[in-house]
C-alpha cells in the first residue's frame, strides 16, 4: 500500500472551492454568533439577570460557547483548506491533527474530550 494518495488537480481545486464555501459560511455565523450575547430586555429581576448571564455564558466566553465552537471550525476548516490548497499532500501529514481537533469540537461525535453538557 503506498504511502500517499494522488489527487487530481480538478479534484483537489473542487476541494479548495468547497472549504471557501463552506468559510464563508462560518464567518458569516461568527457575525450572528458575535450578536448572541447582547442580552438585554429581560427585566430587571435577580432571576432575570441571572438568565441573561446564562445566555452569554452560552453565546461567548467558554470554550463550549457558539462564538468559540464557530471559531474552532473555522479555524480547522482553514487548516485543511491550506493543506489541500499546497497540492494535497500536506493533509496526509496534518490528517490526524486537524481530524483530533475537529472531534474534540463536535462533542456529540463520540470521540474527543469525552466531556459533554447535560444542557
Amino acid at each position: 500500500m503506498p504511502d500517499f494518495t494522488r489527487l487530481e488537480p480538478e479534484v483537489v481545486d473542487e476541494i479548495v472551492r468547497i472549504c471557501n464555501v463552506m468559510l464563508s459560511e462560518f464567518r458569516s455565523t461568527r457575525r450572528t454568533a458575535d450578536a448572541l450575547s447582547a442580552t438585554h430586555g429581560f427585566g430587571d429581576f435577580d432571576s432575570a439577570q441571572q438568565l441573561a448571564a446564562g445566555y452569554r455564558r452560552k453565546a461567548a466566553g467558554t470554550p463550549e460557547s457558539a462564538k468559540e465552537r464557530v471559531e474552532q471550525f473555522i479555524e480547522v476548516l482553514t487548516q485543511l483548506r491550506d493543506a489541500f490548497a499546497t497540492g494535497g499532500e500536506a493533509f496526509l501529514d496534518t490528517e490526524s491533527d486537524w481530524a483530533r481537533q475537529l472531534a474534540t469540537t463536535d462533542p456529540d461525535s463520540g470521540t474527543g474530550n469525552g466531556h459533554q453538557s447535560a444542557q
